[in-house]
């Protein structure tokens, strides 16, 4: 396993995705096959990216302009359990914020759910906000919708 600070960032594909998905706990209820992945982003602006450990794929971070509001919606995306703590989300995340930016979306929207803690907070210390929450029927499968402005820079 790496540190993290030799890991590329590149634009990735569905089956990559797909691969790197089956092997995220969390994602024990909710792993999509490429089909969901290929409808999703079909016909849309969208961005895959993967980070690789040398050849290996360790994370991973799919978008795309679902609601055509100027907004980017981060779909899904996560990281291998061993190669947490090493700034790889933080690294795809970064890499998709300025992808959409140069796309010229005005902010990027994620949903995620109560019960993934790790996730709010990164949103959170990402300068995400808190938009709205879907109930649901248990409290730790309540959705959360968080958005956050980019800021373009032109001079």
């Amino acid at each position: 396993m790496n540190t993290g600070a030799n890991v590329t960032i590149r634009q990735g594909t569905v089956a990559e995705c797909v691969a790197i998905s089956q092997q995220i706990p969390e994602f024990y209820d909710r792993i999509y096959g490429e089909e969901a992945y290929e409808t999703r982003l079909f016909n849309t602006k969208s961005l895959i990216l993967v980070a690789l450990d040398g050849d290996t794929p360790v994370g991973f971070k799919v978008g795309y302009d679902r609601d055509k509001d100027g907004s980017f919606y981060t779909w899904m995306g996560g990281v291998l359990s061993d190669y947490r703590k090493l700034h790889i989300a933080q690294q795809l995340a970064d890499a998709q914020e300025d992808w959409a930016r140069q796309e010229g979306f005005e902010a990027i929207v994620l949903k995620t759910r109560n019960r993934f803690r790790g996730m709010l907070i990164f949103a959170l210390k990402n300068g995400f906000c808190i938009e709205k929450v879907e109930q649901k029927e248990a409290i730790k499968d309540y959705r959360i919708i968080l958005r956050k402005k980019l800021i373009n820079y032109h001079i």
